[in-house]
């Protein structure tokens, strides 16, 4: 089953409607959690960074700058079993 959303970018030169399907992938378990950790420290979503990244291929341009690649070094699947959520405070 896919879900189908339209969207139109606004206030922004050369914008482009663009078709956004709702799609399951199989991605091997590591590369998913490594991207997962690219896509947050990017501030960005795990869609968006995956459309960044092919779009770059595309134009067979590399999709990080080198300060990104030194990022993307630092992280490794093991990193996802050292991680802690830090909880929130209650007020009151």
């Amino acid at each position: 089953m896919y879900l189908y959303t339209k969207i139109l970018m606004r206030n922004s030169p050369g914008t482009r409607k663009v078709d956004r399907v709702q799609t399951g992938i199989r991605l091997e378990k590591r590369i998913l959690k490594v991207l997962k950790a690219l896509a947050e420290l990017k501030e960005l979503s795990l869609g968006d960074l995956l459309e960044g990244i092919i779009l770059h291929a595309f134009e067979s341009k590399p999709p990080f700058s080198a300060a990104t690649v030194k990022q993307l070094t630092e992280l490794t699947p093991r990193d996802s079993h050292r991680l802690e959520e830090q909880r929130a405070r209650k007020r009151g």
